[in-house]
């Protein structure tokens, strides 16, 4: 059913008018040209398609555009500020956290969210809070190593 959704998006207000159970993601990528935000698996396993719903991690691709009405959603394009790159951004390129930079905008969003509960988090704290964002290509230990950089540059203010 066509309905009219509107919800905060990377900090500005915004109103579709679209199929109330249409995933998230696609209203993202198709509706709104925001393609930062991935499909990968489709089925909420892979975290590509993690935004943030109220600074809280969600799978867009398992998330309905009215499961957001009033809500506010941050995509990756959502983190930087005055054309400035957050910190993660910045660090995921420093330490080489990614390869073919499919799963990033996924993982930099969860680790955004992760460092606001802990912003100083222990090796195995970052290994489990990152735990179910896949990477195909294997760069976990530099996304360990970008994440605790992070960490260090926000110094704990995410």
């Amino acid at each position: 059913m066509i309905e009219r959704i509107q919800f905060t998006l990377n900090g500005e207000g915004i109103q579709v008018t679209v199929d109330g159970d249409r995933m998230l993601l696609w209203v993202l990528r198709t509706d709104l040209g925001l393609t930062g935000t991935k499909y990968g698996c489709g089925a909420s396993y892979c975290g590509a398609c993690t935004v943030l719903v109220n600074q809280e991690p969600v799978r867009s691709c398992q998330t309905t555009v009215k499961d957001v009405q009033d809500q506010d959603v941050v995509t990756i394009e959502g983190l930087a500020k005055n054309g400035e790159l957050h910190p993660l951004q910045k660090a995921f390129m420093t330490h080489d956290a990614l390869q073919c930079g499919f799963c990033t905008p996924g993982m930099i969003i969860n680790a955004y969210a992760l460092l606001r509960k802990n912003p100083r988090p222990s090796v195995s704290q970052i290994i489990e809070g990152m735990d179910e964002n896949l990477c195909r290509c294997g760069a976990y230990n530099r996304i360990v190593q970008a994440v605790q950089a992070a960490a260090e540059e926000t110094k704990g203010a995410a």
